[in-house]
């Protein structure tokens, strides 16, 4: 028996494999299992051809036996086999893929589909082997070959027994190192864990003798274990089912089989798509947010197959960030995959995929939006803000996609309500689409900046999130109305100023221009408020940072210490007014105290720090004495 040399680059390339190519040592099985489902495969297609040959699917299956003590593993399968003359082309060459000349000699029918394509998927068992032995016996042959390799040094080819067609390949398991267990891939409950997760939907049977207890006949309570030969896959995925047969329970115990949430979804979306690009999808909305949604530890993203086979566990970009908390997975045949089947080579087909998933999740949204209130409601209520930092993103780049999804609390509804629904109830002689922003509800229904646009009649938006400004600043206007805050300078409301009004702001010129000299650097204005109905005081922003922008700004890492051009208004119908002008004509240094006090509160108001407490005590103090 001669050993023969690995042909062409095979030597580099087989490094490259076994170190370089595949990101996880457990892929190894995905890609011998898959193997052994093209060599089943090529048994149907022949089948169909060739009258002399009946394909009965119950009769074909792969087997893994793993053995402790032989520190071996073995993948049998009942496929086509392989010759002599094939086992020197297929595996004497790396990247010679029989599978692929299978296939293009013989087109897919009625759904099978060839899934090897490199020829480099079986070398990926010198990761973990040692030594690789394969057996085989080609369909419509009476001689079977075994092919040894030990990797780099070569292999040989030589004549054995064998009874039935099909292949087995043995590994060596090469022993543990500080670094790596290669234990785990002798375990029994490894793996099946590994078969789950990569293998679970190949079409055919993957058996496993798996060791189970039972009470013992002659002896209560107590057990015994035993053996017995089980399938660890299930073979059709739910994706590939008729979706008439599939029940509501179907589908959520497929969302907690696949580990995508604890929670119950509130809905699922599923895709069946054949057309320029052919893919399956199930995609569910969850009911509740994970509890590292906001962290740098959440990933998003699709689980990935191709052909049953899992590609990537969290394929990102088949989900724009926006729609991030969507979780499920998606098949296709049509994927163009790099060698190890990680990575996919082209682009076009993923964009093309990712843009219609992206289209069907925005419209099943909208149709829960509208048939199904009180469940988009307590979807908003989880999701609702990364739909703003969506409209936010990139510029507004998608706040066309997402500008009818958003939902505020209404001032005059007392309820979330959509900026169709508030463009729809606007009176003619309303300009603007009125927000207020604060912490809480409770507290914009406080502020004295809402005075006078509720007492017009307008509804107001509360802005309760960080990000609510932020991305109504990006959006501009909605149905050509723009939005504007209740702080802001100008409200946009017709003034009713009498001539007393224009007089009384004549005759306060001097003493708001002491006031603003007090509050240098602090506000940019003092004036006569036209918002103000009951409260004495309120701080006004003028340009495009708001006070509530300001908050937010401040409170991050890299505060870059963005101020709001601040004015303080007064209001000239409260007894304070009267006050402030009295200490202007006899008492300039109770005027400052009264202005310092005045600003003072505004800050309260708006939920503004005061930097110092205890001179806001003092002047306190010295009124009351």
């Amino acid at each position: 028996m001669t050993k023969r040399e690995f042909k062409a680059e095979s030597k580099r390339l087989l490094e490259m494999m076994v170190h370089s190519i595949y990101s996880k040592k457990e892929v190894f099985l995905r890609e011998l299992i898959s193997n052994a489902s093209d060599a089943i495969d090529k048994i149907y297609y022949k089948a169909l051809t060739e009258e002399s040959l009946t394909f009965q699917k119950d009769d074909y299956y792969i087997k893994i036996i793993p053995n402790k003590e032989a520190r071996t593993l073995a993948v049998i399968d009942t496929g086509i086999g392989m010759t002599a003359e094939e086992l020197e082309n297929n595996l004497g060459t790396i990247a010679q893929s029989g599978s692929l000349a299978f296939k293009s000699e013989n087109e897919a029918k009625d759904g099978y589909d060839i899934i090897g394509q490199f020829g480099v998927g079986f070398y990926a068992a010198f990761m973990v082997a040692d030594s690789v032995t394969v057996i085989s016996k080609a369909l419509g042959s009476e001689e079977a070959y075994k092919w040894e390799s030990t990797g780099t040094d070569g292999y040989t080819i030589e004549p054995c027994e064998k009874e039935v067609v099909g292949t087995e390949i043995i590994l060596t398991i090469k022993e543990n190192t500080e670094d790596e267990n290669y234990d785990e891939f002798l375990e029994e409950y490894s793996l099946q864990n590994i078969i789950k997760t990569y293998s679970d939907f190949i079409r055919y049977p993957i058996k496993m003798d798996v060791t189970k207890s039972r009470p013992k006949e002659d002896a209560e309570g107590e057990f015994e274990e035993y053996t017995e030969e089980d399938i660890v896959n299930s073979m059709v995925p739910l994706w590939r089912k008729n979706k008439s047969e599939i029940t509501e329970a179907d589908y959520e115990q497929f969302y907690h089989e696949k580990h995508y949430g604890f929670d119950k979804p509130l809905k699922h979306i599923h895709i069946s798509v054949d057309g320029t690009i052919r893919y399956n999808s199930i995609l569910y909305i969850p009911e509740s947010m994970p509890f590292n949604y906001y962290s740098k530890e959440y990933e998003k993203g699709l689980e990935l197959y191709s052909n049953g086979v899992l590609i990537m566990n969290k394929c990102s970009e088949l989900l724009p960030d926006y729609f991030s908390f969507v979780k499920g997975m998606v098949d296709s045949e049509d994927l163009s995959l790099n060698i190890s089947r990680e990575i996919l080579q082209h682009d076009r087909q993923l964009q093309l995929i990712a843009k219609n998933i992206g289209k069907k999740i925005k419209s099943e949204l909208q149709k829960m939006l509208k048939n199904e209130r009180e469940k988009y409601e307590k979807f908003y209520e989880a999701f609702g803000r990364q739909l703003k930092f969506g409209v936010y993103n990139d510029f507004g780049a998608h706040k066309d996609v997402l500008q009818d999804l958003l939902m505020f609390y209404s001032s005059t509804e007392k309820k979330l309500v959509t900026l169709d629904e508030y463009v729809s109830r606007m009176p003619e002689d309303q300009k603007y689409i009125y927000y207020a922003t604060g912490e809480t509800n409770e507290r914009i229904e406080k502020l004295p900046q809402t005075e006078l646009v509720a007492d017009k009649g307008y509804e107001i938006l509360y802005f309760t999130d960080e990000v609510d400004e932020f991305a109504i600043k990006m959006l501009m206007n909605y149905k050509e109305k723009e939005f504007k805050s209740v702080s802001s300078d100008d409200l946009g409301i017709d003034s009713d100023d009498t001539q007393e009004d224009t007089a009384l702001e004549a005759e306060s010129k001097d003493m708001f221009e002491h006031m603003k000299s007090i509050l240098a650097g602090k506000v940019t204005d003092v004036k006569i408020s036209k918002r103000l109905k009951t409260h004495p005081v309120c701080l006004s922003a003028v340009g495009d940072v708001s006070i509530e922008m300001e908050k937010v700004l401040s409170a991050m890492p890299d505060n870059q210490n963005v101020k709001a051009n601040k004015v303080l208004e007064i209001n000239p119908n409260h007894k304070v007014f009267a006050s402030l002008k009295e200490a202007f004509a006899n008492d300039k240094e109770k005027l400052d105290l009264y202005t310092s006090l005045l600003y003072k509160q505004a800050l309260l108001i708006e939920g503004l720090p005061i930097n110092d407490p205890v001179e806001f005590t003092d002047e306190i103090c010295k009124i009351m004495i």
